[in-house]
């Protein structure tokens, strides 16, 4: 498995009495198959998993699991709160049809790097199933180095990374070693690593902004594999900036998902204790999707405030 171009985290929509809509996430998932979206990613920041319960995990696991379309791949936020409860939801997600599975290391433990690589391999060592590493220190405090990434992905499991740091000297030395892997970027928490990422070799962007505007960003995340795709790519990164900035004016995935339901996508309210954006914020952002011309190509409803 070798994936290339725009990997989006989907939001997880709800329904008004806070139940997971898995109506509205057929919807989503056919939006992201019809406008060149490589693989999704269920259940990470942008997916609110932090306030799924563990059954509600399962079972998004299982329906949308059922609502696969070619080309997309399905990878699943599988991390628990130890290494033993990590391989225990990965085994799940295997059994019931995941195509992968992105892992941290588990949330408040922050452990120190050489156990964070132990426990990568260790879960890797437990499954067959494809494998992503999610490098996401502003979070969780454990910041993986080039080199240890570089000893992990010598295990045939692992076959995405998605670096979240801002140093592009952590991209450019793994790229540089050509490990077997995707090497991806995040486009949080500045959009700015985006450029040095694709410049130097990247295979796409792990994003949230693909939610509202999936054929744009699958345009960016495209690997540049002949002259000229320097030239668009920079057109389109800088044309396409005020929307990626907005969309992380506030703690993922509270901007996008407010600017989704304005545009008429069915995401849903977001889980306490998250709250929508204000009424004059989602205004700023409709104002970038009109500029942009995103309410015409996707037929989005926009009020005329």
């Amino acid at each position: 498995m070798k994936l290339e171009g725009s990997f989006v985290a989907l939001v997880t929509p709800f329904n008004i009495d806070g139940s997971v809509d898995f109506g509205a996430f057929r919807t989503l998932i056919q939006m992201q198959g019809d406008h060149g979206t490589r693989a999704l990613f269920f259940m990470g920041t942008a997916g609110e998993s932090s306030v799924l319960s563990v059954e509600e995990k399962k079972r998004l696991i299982v329906e949308t699991a059922r609502m696969k379309i070619d080309r997309i791949a399905f990878f699943y936020g599988c991390t628990g709160v130890n290494t033993d409860d990590t391989i225990e939801r990965v085994k799940f997600a295997k059994a019931n049809g995941a195509d992968g599975a992105m892992l941290t290391v588990p949330v408040y433990v922050s452990p120190p790097e050489s156990d964070a690589e132990a426990y990568f391999l260790e879960v890797a060592d437990a499954t067959d199933l494809p494998l992503g590493i999610y490098n996401n220190a502003s979070r969780l405090q454990t910041d993986m180095h080039w080199t240890q990434l570089l000893r992990i992905f010598r295990h045939p499991n692992y076959v995405v990374h998605k670096e979240s740091t801002t140093r592009a000297g952590q991209i450019a030395h793994i790229l540089r070693a050509a490990p077997d892997i995707s090497v991806m970027c995040d486009d949080t928490p500045d959009p700015g690593l985006i450029v040095p990422t694709m410049a130097l070799g990247g295979h796409g962007i792990s994003n949230a902004v693909g939610n509202i505007a999936p054929a744009e960003i699958a345009a960016l995340a495209a690997p540049w594999k002949m002259d000229t795709a320097a030239s668009v790519f920079r057109a389109l990164y800088l044309r396409m900036l005020p929307l990626l900035g907005f969309t992380y004016s506030a703690r993922s995935p509270v901007a996008i998902k407010s600017l989704m339901r304005a545009v008429g996508l069915p995401a849903g309210d977001l889980r306490r204790p998250l709250r929508n954006l204000d009424a004059a914020r989602v205004a700023e952002g409709a104002q970038i999707i009109r500029e942009l011309g995103l309410d015409a190509k996707y037929g989005y409803k926009l009020s005329a405030t």
